[in-house]
């Protein structure tokens, strides 16, 4: 199926955030979409999926600006729609905010509906071929456990199958590599060379070069809504793109190692003989582990080595099992959770994927004071005032009426950020804080990390060692359920 855009654009509010895009794809053609956030890319690849309405020049306005076609023959959106699959991270977003916890299997199953949820009985034959892409995927292990269960890497899999078992014609991926490690890149790019011999389609956005799929052939590049470039993918562009994903030779300094006075710094935090079980899953073992005050640790580890449950174990909302134990500086045997949270300032794309909710900037920094998504009563002097002052440090007073929908991706994040500070936490655990951004967004948030070291202790975790602000002093690696320190810039 070949698509045709003329003269699409697309309006949000105020703003029109695509502008004239003219784009002709071709059976069989492979597409890398690169920008900026902000640029248009989500909302360019929307509109080819049918589920944003775009606005066109004269000539095309009764198509919407967007035609389909197989051979010569012209086909209306209702019959295009299922040749095209859409892969981004709001749907696993969206599966996390309402605990929709299907088995593997049925997850898959839904592509055959192009539904959220499993509404019809799955036939045999519907079974077979739901068993044959979970085979294709290396997913056939995993078939019978609940989703949200799932490393990071694996639901980007599931998605993935529940995209291939419809069969379409284009996929439609949406920063698809965004928090996977090597390995799992690899696992995209064997999934996606098959479907390519198979004769299909794809066009994929990303930041990195190593976002962009084996097999790419060409290059649209938006800049602010507009086209700024078609053409044919060259290693130079993958060269240019590297290179702004990284940091310049020498701007990443090495900590020194901790001095006798770092040693004898208070402990934040003390592990003793823990066990982590997540979904009666052994995530870790045996782990003896403390933070001292001072102290900058970077998390290392491949998807499902248990980065993200780590953090979770330091915040609070998962426990050790029995014979474990957690030393918190301050808080006593028995004192209870929530006042622990109070002082720990935590951010994942988990936690931005909830707030969709309508509140505005400000009331959603303060409501970082009262731990809560929103808040239930207007916020006090007090709230306002500490909440412009974070909003100031992160560069986001004029932004401070909006709501979080109305931010880019990256305002969002450094929004939640602020919202955290607001706690007036002395330890802030980060989650992959810069996945999804571009680089300037990256350099911006690295900046702003490396000041929030004279307020705050860092623990951050990460794939990538560009991805670190200056400063860290420890670096701990999870590999097989054991921890293991390591140079505190080594990525995996």
């Amino acid at each position: 199926m070949a698509m045709l855009l003329r003269a699409v654009s697309v309006r949000r509010d105020d703003t029109w955030v695509l502008r004239d895009i003219s784009w002709e794809l071709r059976p069989g053609e492979r597409w890398a979409l690169l920008g900026d956030n902000g640029a248009g890319k989500t909302q360019l690849l929307k509109v080819l999926s049918g589920d944003v309405w775009a606005a066109s020049d004269a000539t095309a306005r009764r198509s919407n600006g967007l035609s389909y076609a197989v051979g010569r023959r012209a086909i209306p959106l209702l019959d295009a729609k299922p040749r095209v699959a859409y892969i981004g991270a709001e749907l696993q977003d969206k599966y996390a905010r309402y605990d929709w916890n299907l088995r593997v299997r049925d997850m898959v199953a839904t592509g055959l509906h192009r539904t959220d949820l499993l509404l019809l009985a799955v036939t045999a034959a519907q079974s077979k071929k739901v068993a044959a892409i979970l085979r294709t995927c290396g997913l056939t292990r995993h078939a019978s456990r609940e989703f949200l269960s799932l490393s990071y890497g694996q639901k980007r899999l599931v998605l993935l199958a529940r995209a291939l078992v419809q069969n379409p014609d284009w996929l439609l991926l949406d920063e698809l590599y965004n928090g996977l490690d090597a390995a799992y890149r690899r696992r995209m790019d064997r999934v996606l060379a098959a479907a390519a011999r198979r004769g299909q389609s794809w066009v994929a956005t990303a930041h990195r070069a190593g976002d962009v799929p084996r097999g790419t052939r060409h290059i649209l590049e938006l800049d602010a809504g507009r086209v700024s470039a078609v053409k044919p993918i060259r290693p130079a562009d993958l060269k240019r793109l590297a290179a702004r994903a990284q940091e310049r030779p020498g701007s990443v300094r090495r900590a020194r190692r901790p001095t006798s006075a770092n040693a004898a710094a208070r402990v934040l935090v003390r592990l003793s003989r823990v066990d982590l079980y997540v979904e009666y899953r052994a995530v870790l073992r045996e782990m003896d582990w403390q933070l001292r005050k001072g102290e900058h640790w970077a998390i290392y580890g491949a998807n499902g080595a248990g980065k993200s449950s780590f953090l979770k174990l330091i915040y609070g909302d998962l426990s050790p099992a029995l014979g474990g134990v957690i030393e918190r500086a301050g808080f006593t045997k028995g004192t209870h959770i929530a006042a622990w949270k109070r002082r720990i300032g935590y951010v994942s794309p988990e936690l931005q994927s909830d707030y969709a909710v309508d509140v505005t900037v400000l009331d959603l920094v303060a409501s970082g004071r009262h731990s809560s998504i929103g808040l239930v009563d207007a916020a006090s002097a007090a709230d306002r005032r500490v909440a412009f002052k974070w909003l100031r440090f992160f560069g986001l007073l004029t932004l401070a009426e909006r709501r979080p929908r109305e931010l880019s991706y990256g305002q969002l994040r450094r929004a939640l950020i602020a919202r955290a500070m607001a706690a007036d936490a002395r330890i802030l655990l980060l989650d992959e804080p810069l996945t999804g951004l571009d680089p300037r967004q990256r350099a911006l948030m690295k900046q702003m990390l490396e000041r929030l070291m004279n307020h705050v202790t860092l623990i951050i975790a990460v794939h990538h060692a560009e991805d670190l602000p200056r400063g860290m002093t420890h670096g701990l690696r999870l590999h097989n359920r054991r921890a293991h320190p390591v140079d505190s810039y080594s990525a995996t």
